[in-house]
């Protein structure tokens, strides 16, 4: 009888083990996809950060006169690389709404300049960069999914308990400012 209550007591300890690696491994994959998540919005921001310089040297060319957009777009590219380097979500957000703010006023003065919109290599920046935001306004629904996803699994029971034990932290969603809801007041484009 002896024999019998210790493999049940080994049975028990070996089920939960069993139990406790599952849920480890569930928590690091998680982890894992936050962090691939991240990587992939980061990889993005740089192939932006790095068309930007161009799209403002090609303004710069016909745009006299606006001087004052070219250095939002300048200052808030500053913002979102300085954000982004640091991994502070909630500065990134912010400074990504000042930047998409400042693109759509320059994509929307460039109007005013013919020779600008008939240039190829504005044409080129303007869809690459489109192109780029579209991609990270998707990749930022990943990495908020994602995020969820991590942020939920450490806070329910059992996982809580391994979660907080293996110091499991949560991670912060990336959202943009208020600004960058709002409708854009196109009179103010113009004026």
């Amino acid at each position: 009888m002896d024999n019998i209550g210790l493999f049940i007591f080994l049975g028990i300890v070996v089920v939960f083990v069993l139990y406790f690696i599952g849920i480890y491994n569930n928590l690091v994959r998680i982890k894992h996809n936050v962090s691939q998540a991240w990587s992939n919005i980061d990889i993005l921001l740089k192939q932006r950060h790095d068309e930007l310089p161009k799209l403002v040297e090609v303004c710069k060319q016909y745009m006299q006169y606006e001087g004052s957009a070219l250095e939002k777009i300048i200052a808030a590219r500053s913002g979102v690389s300085n954000a982004r380097e640091a991994g502070d979500i909630g500065a990134l957000g912010m400074a990504e709404g000042q930047l998409r703010l400042g693109l759509g006023s320059l994509f929307a003065v460039s109007e005013d300049y013919p020779e600008l919109k008939a240039n190829e290599n504005f044409q080129h920046l303007q869809g690459r960069i489109s192109g780029l935001e579209d991609a990270i306004a998707d990749r930022r629904e990943f990495y908020n999914d994602s995020v969820n996803i991590n942020n939920v699994r450490i806070e329910q029971f059992p996982d809580l308990i391994i979660a907080r034990f293996l110091n499991f932290k949560q991670r912060e969603l990336l959202e943009f400012d208020e600004a960058e809801i709002q409708d854009v007041d196109m009179n103010s484009l113009f004026n």
